[in-house]
């Protein structure tokens, strides 16, 4: 049996989906898996985080199709240094 359930902040829900995309292109099924979310949760951040510039979405026939974009790998470079500026001081982020 597993512990309790650890909080994931906003930023660290969107790292994990920007991580799942850098294996390339996915669909929601795939980030849904990888992410660890449901999928109310994943369409509202799929939403923000094409908003704001991180992740692209394509049209493949009937699928859509979601990758990463410059800007979203630049997320997760400062997103890692503050996961382990933070982990230097023992904080959680």
């Amino acid at each position: 049996m597993s512990g309790p359930q650890k909080y994931r902040s906003k930023g660290r829900i969107f790292a994990d989906i920007l991580r799942a995309l850098q294996e390339g292109p996915a669909k929601v099924t795939h980030i849904l898996y990888r992410a660890n979310l449901s999928h109310d949760r994943l369409t509202k951040y799929l939403a923000q985080l094409e908003e704001s510039g991180l992740i692209a979405r394509q049209q493949e026939g009937d699928r859509t199709v979601y990758s990463i974009t410059d800007k979203g790998e630049k997320f997760l470079v400062e997103f890692r240094r503050m996961e382990e500026f933070a982990n230097a001081f023992g904080l959680d982020i």
